[in-house]
């Protein structure tokens, strides 16, 4: 088997050394050769340029938004700060509780600091205090019929919403204001749309 591939290979080689008569032969100048060559290069240097920002911007977003998931669960230790401090509040035994003032003074003092570090770490509360209700950062829970506000704009806060620099971590969950529809206008409206 030896003498079999040495001779293949030998008639590939006479193959490839002897232009193809039926075929013209194609004879690229130095010229077309430096041409070619150089929009590659071009190509390539333009392709590490692309790379180069991409992994830049690979670097910044981890270094920005690593903490992301650490952050976002770290909310629940605020959440649960507050929670705490409204059961203990309307706990009807400890109010009797002649220490029950102070306790809730280092409940508070603790939310403070935590969020003074959340602010300190660019996580910021959502505002939601009679603002218009923006599906990109609140949820909305319940709609309440109410005259005295536009519909859409938001009455309560079920639990607060939180961004990280411009990213979202958590959406505020809401109450909005719904419009007073009469039993009278609600069934001509049902009765008009079927």
């Amino acid at each position: 088997m030896g003498l079999d591939n040495q001779k293949e290979v030998e008639k590939k080689e006479n193959i490839e050394e002897k232009p193809d008569e039926k075929s013209p032969e194609k004879s690229v100048s130095v010229e077309e050769k430096l041409e070619i060559s150089e929009d590659k290069l071009l190509r390539s240097l333009a392709e590490i340029e692309n790379q180069r920002r991409r992994f830049e911007k690979e670097i910044k977003d981890a270094f920005e938004f690593g903490s992301f998931n650490f952050a976002k669960e770290s909310l629940a230790i605020l959440d649960n700060l507050q929670r705490a401090k409204e059961a203990i509040k309307n706990d009807q035994i400890l109010k009797s509780n002649k220490d029950l003032d102070r306790f809730i003074e280092n409940i508070t003092i603790i939310e403070k600091d935590l969020t003074s570090i959340f602010e300190k770490n660019r996580i910021i509360k959502i505002n939601t205090n009679q603002k218009k209700f923006d599906p990109n950062l609140h949820q909305a829970m319940s709609e309440i019929e109410n005259s005295e506000v536009d519909p859409g704009i938001i009455l309560a806060e079920i639990q607060a919403g939180y961004m990280l620099g411009d990213r979202l971590l958590r959406p505020a969950l809401v109450s909005i204001a719904k419009k007073i529809v009469n039993k009278k206008q609600e069934n001509t409206e049902k009765k008009g749309n079927k």
